[in-house]
């Protein structure tokens, strides 16, 4: 998930409420977590005649003085006391606001967020367990009180459902796949995408093949991890159907082919976020004076997991090999027909909905399903270069413009037109009428929403971690435990540990990097590491990377993720099925990465050397620990043939 909690009002990775800017004003947060700091804003403060005013909280037994400058300042509290406390704000000595402020210990944030993925992995039933964690989460904001439980329950709906709808770009997910799913319903239904089929399987003739031809349209598309999930799951799942690769399999390939190849690439939606938060964590550091992008381009080699796990998908698919539960699904998928376990939950697949299939006399012409991808692929990329104009400039460099380009708009306005384009091949050539087009559109349309439900849920689930300051927990339990060359080892745990308990990347990038920066600053100069020479600065670039690589990492693990909900929902894959064959390869990776990369290269050793170790690690492991499948053709299969249970 990229934006749920990346808000300004995580001030130094603390949850601040908001209120609107008036004359001594104050702002406090509804809930302060016991032994965490956290801020009390200012607004609107009258300097004295020098142009200062003294600014001071009292709460119990603490009291913290600060001053303010230019009518604004912010004093950091923490508090001890579980219950409610009263804090009261003044200014020059006189009190100007007073409020209570339910006071809960650090470790119940971790709770809804702990339970929803404990009963997910259990039960494997993530609908109730996500909504039961935003229960208990609700529950949690009143205190874990026995009227808190009728309140909390109240909320779980009214408060958290709610707002995860009415975030604009969340309703910009929403639409752009269920467009998605009405597109692959027209293309199917007009036998485009069976003519997409025919022609792949010229080449993809065997499993390995199809995993690889599924790889390369991944990489391919590398501008948006949310773009390349939906068009490739759903693009190749007819193709890797009939080889007879599972559908966990192709959830996997899809989802370590989105994040990884959108964090990395020099020019994404990712990358003018990623610079951002660069850039405002070093403006304050006098003595640095490299720009945000340089140091970007300089962390790239030491994002150990996004690289690697773009190799080792390459690798999985070239070799036919599997381990752990994948092994297991990819066996079942092969002698059995069965490219989903039976009594899974995928839904229903749009291929095999009935207004869905194409006439028996219907033309199989690849270009009735190419047009509308390629509309939707480049639809996608020119909207977001507008929007990156608008924002920026015609005069700007192109990596500024696609950085600041409205990744949702361009999504909408694409998948629009790759609808459009795909009813209109289907009318021209009268392989549908009107109406047989909208109950197409309305099928494909319908398959989608088992898992909107879901990603609605997930994102209602990182309001209630906002709430409860999930990740400015997690950071300060670990954050003062971090020396010099462990501190990239020590970010990447921290930044991974955090995405995967609120399951969302660009909001542990929101928390994290802000703070690690600076650290990793002082780190160096105690080390006397400042010097000019970017060779020097490899703890710098390692953290910075470390911030990203764990984050991705998490978010891949975290059965909560709306890229990992995403990439279950365009593949037809049950979404526990799609989490426990990933996660033995994401922890491998990972720990691949940690061990060879992470932690050698603090310590100095070239970041090359590390990655070439790295991918000579998990090769050989690979060929140790991996079943190679038997040979199949799918011109001369056996007697059952591949199936969605």
């Amino acid at each position: 998930m990229r934006h749920t909690l990346a808000l300004p009002a995580l001030l130094l990775g603390l949850f601040v409420s908001t209120s609107t800017a008036q004359p001594n004003q104050v702002s406090l947060p509804e809930i302060a977590l016991t032994g965490v700091p956290f801020e009390v804003a200012f607004t609107g403060v009258v300097p004295d005649s020098s142009g200062v005013a003294v600014v001071s909280v009292t709460a119990g037994s603490v009291k913290v003085d600060g001053q303010a400058v230019d009518g604004s300042a912010g004093v950091r509290v923490t508090l001890d006391e579980w219950g409610m406390s009263d804090v009261a704000a003044f200014v020059n000595g006189q009190q100007v606001a007073s409020k209570e402020v339910r006071v809960i210990p650090g470790w119940f944030s971790i709770l809804p967020a702990f339970v929803a993925i404990a009963l997910a992995l259990v039960f494997r039933q993530v609908v109730p367990s996500i909504f039961l964690g935003i229960l208990v989460g609700g529950w949690l904001t009143y205190g874990g009180t026995l009227p808190g439980l009728w309140y909390g329950t109240l909320d779980t709906v009214q408060v958290y459902v709610v707002g995860a709808m009415t975030d604009g770009s969340h309703v910009a997910i929403i639409l752009f796949s269920l467009m998605i799913g009405g597109m692959v319903g027209i293309i199917s239904a007009n036998g485009g995408t069976l003519g997409i089929v025919r022609h792949v399987v010229r080449w993809a003739k065997s499993p390995n093949r199809g995993q690889l031809a599924a790889s390369f349209l991944g990489i391919a598309i590398f501008f948006d991890d949310y773009a390349n999930t939906l068009i490739v799951g759903n693009t190749m799942r007819p193709v890797t159907d009939r080889l007879r690769i599972s559908r966990e399999k192709l959830a996997y390939i899809v989802d370590s082919t989105a994040a990884p190849v959108a964090a990395i690439a020099l020019v994404t939606t990712w990358i003018g976020f990623e610079i951002g938060l660069i850039d405002s964590a070093v403006k304050d550091i006098d003595a640095y004076s490299e720009s945000a992008y340089s140091i970007f381009l300089n962390s790239i080699g030491y994002s150990y997991y996004p690289l690697l796990a773009i190799f080792f998908v390459l690798l999985v698919a070239a070799t036919g090999r599997d381990f752990g539960p994948m092994l297991r699904a990819e066996t079942r998928a092969r002698t059995k027909g069965l490219v989903s376990a039976v009594g899974s939950h995928t839904g229903e697949s749009v291929e095999e909905a009935g207004p869905l299939k194409p006439r028996p006399d219907a033309p199989l012409r690849a270009t009735n399903a190419v047009v509308p991808v390629v509309v939707l692929v480049f639809g996608t990329l020119i909207g977001i270069y507008v929007t990156g104009v608008q924002a920026t400039g015609a005069g700007a460099g192109l990596r500024d413009i696609i950085g600041a380009g409205d990744s949702y708009k361009a999504l909408v306005w694409a998948s629009l037109f790759g609808v459009l384009a795909a009813a209109f091949l289907s009318l021209v050539q009268r392989l549908l009428t009107l109406e047989q087009i909208v109950e197409a559109w309305y099928a494909g349309l319908k398959s989608m929403m088992l898992a909107i439900i879901i990603l609605v849920l997930a994102w209602s689930l990182s309001n209630v971690d906002t709430v409860l300051q999930t990740g400015p927990y997690l950071v300060s339990i670990l954050g003062d435990t971090l020396p010099a060359e462990w501190l990239p080892a020590l970010v990447f745990v921290l930044s991974a540990l955090t995405a995967f308990a609120t399951g969302t990347s660009w909001g542990v990038m929101g928390i994290v990097m802000p703070l690690v920066v600076p650290v990793a600053w002082a780190v160096m100069e105690i080390q006397g590491m400042t010097t000019s020479h970017p060779a020097d600065y490899h703890i710098l670039y390692s953290s910075v990377s470390a911030v990203l690589a764990g984050a991705v990492w998490g978010d891949h693990c975290s059965p909560i993720s709306d890229t990992t909900i995403l990439s279950s929902m365009a593949s037809g894959c049950d979404h526990i099925d799609h989490v426990r064959t990933q996660l033995p390869y994401a922890v491998a990776v990972g720990l691949v990465g940690l061990v060879f990369g992470t932690i050698p290269a603090a310590y100095g050793l070239p970041w090359w050397l590390c990655l070439l170790v790295g991918i000579g690690v998990l090769t050989v492991g690979l060929r140790f620990l991996g079943t190679k499948q038997d040979a199949f053709d799918p011109d001369n299969p056996p007697a059952s043939t591949p199936q969605a249970a």
